[in-house]
């Protein structure tokens, strides 16, 4: 039972990337902040980001990399607050890091070396750090929001909500946040996994169960994107970085298209080899090329042991669209066990792009992973975080 209470300019739920960020610059402008969440630790998320060096931004950021049902709400917050923003944060405190394929950014060390720098300048301001707080209420009466925990309640007229979506529940993901935002009468999105496995059928899962572990530079798409970037078998299905980006376009029901050969003009190539190797058996040709496992799954058994000089034009077509245009539906995905983000979310039409402020209640904010951007693969989402919790900090 409630027995005291504690009063502060801000209050903010949800201590990771963007909870954390907002704390910093509403600090930073002399509020008093008080910073709530559920588990034992901050920024749990962030200490498991980029398989635990955080790919905390990208070179490259644009509202391109972003899927959400207002495309253009993003803009004015990435533009405000920066990449380059977070990379001076980084660099003033010395971490280490280095650059990967498509402009991400991974510290050299440890994730832990990005939340010991949010928590030091959380320190520096003053933040007040409640953990192990499970909120029972929510509340707001002639102006002043009222949080009720078991313990305390607290007071403030301005709330935050930055409880991530509904992605790697055994992290501590809650649907809270959208609850609080159905409370003050917003729209939510639907929500699903995103950047997730996909999972096949039965019949193809066990086919393609025996490429488990294999990885393959490859194309994938379907009508609404492609990306080029590593596809991994498992023993469920589909994963790798490709895979976990078309994810997030992906549609129940729809195929994805892939292409394992995406640097060969694959019919030239075929073509050359009847010229210098016409005794060469196909499979062998392309053993050179794939992994000897997926080229035995994918070539039709009656062209595998066929000499290059027997091959006709519509069999060398077959045998491309075969390995550069294959064709497969996924059963369903991982899920949220598995997903890095949620796609979906609280409506960014109800929210000021430039403040993350709700239209609908005054002093009430949303930012990070509860509102409707969902960024890609490649630290797309830490930057939304930190540029959504700069916003709301430079006013709440």
């Amino acid at each position: 039972m409630t027995s005291s209470s504690s009063q502060a300019d801000v209050l903010i739920i949800g201590a990771s990337a963007s909870g954390l960020m907002c704390a910093i610059h509403a600090g930073q402008r002399g509020r008093k902040v008080i910073l709530l969440d559920h588990a034992e630790k901050a920024g749990k998320k962030i200490l498991i980001a980029g398989g635990g060096r955080c790919n905390f931004t990208n070179t490259e950021v644009s509202a391109e990399n972003y899927l959400s049902h207002n495309i253009h709400f993003c803009k004015s917050a990435l533009s405000r607050f920066t990449q380059w923003d977070f990379i001076a944060m980084v660099e003033a405190y010395q971490i280490p890091y280095h650059q990967r394929n498509h402009g991400q950014l991974f510290c050299d060390k440890s994730a832990r070396d990005i939340l010991m720098m949010l928590l030091e300048e959380c320190r520096k301001v003053g933040i007040e750090l409640s953990l192990n707080t499970d909120i029972e209420t929510v509340k707001k009466t002639d102006g002043i929001f009222t949080v009720t925990t078991p313990a305390i309640s607290y007071q403030s007229e301005s709330l935050v909500v930055a409880t991530g979506g509904l992605s790697i529940p055994k992290m501590g993901a809650t649907p809270f946040g959208y609850q609080v935002a159905s409370q003050f009468h917003h729209h939510i999105w639907p929500t699903t996994a995103g950047l997730v496995p996909l999972t096949l059928h039965q019949t193809e899962k066990a086919r393609f169960g025996t490429l488990s572990g294999i990885a393959v530079e490859a194309v994938v798409s379907n009508s609404r994107n492609q990306f080029r970037e590593k596809l991994l078998f498992t023993h469920r299905g589909l994963s790798g970085p490709a895979i976990l980006q078309i994810s997030s376009y992906w549609r129940p029901g729809e195929s994805i298209q892939i292409n394992l050969l995406p640097d060969l003009e694959f019919i030239e190539y075929i073509h050359k080899q009847q010229l210098e190797h016409p005794n060469s058996q196909l499979k062998n040709v392309i053993n050179k090329l794939l992994p000897k496992r997926l080229v035995a799954l994918l070539l039709d058994e009656s062209l595998a042991e066929t000499p290059l000089h027997s091959l006709v034009q519509q069999q060398v077509e077959q045998v491309t669209s075969q390995f550069q245009q294959w064709s497969i539906q996924p059963n369903g995905t991982e899920g949220y066990r598995t997903a890095e983000v949620t796609l979906g979310g609280v409506d960014c039409n109800e929210l000021s792009s430039k403040t993350m402020e709700s239209k609908k209640e005054d002093g009430l904010y949303f930012i990070g992973e509860v509102v409707d951007v969902t960024g890609w693969l490649g630290g797309y989402n830490l930057q939304w975080a930190w540029s959504s919790g700069w916003c709301a900090g430079q006013v709440v």
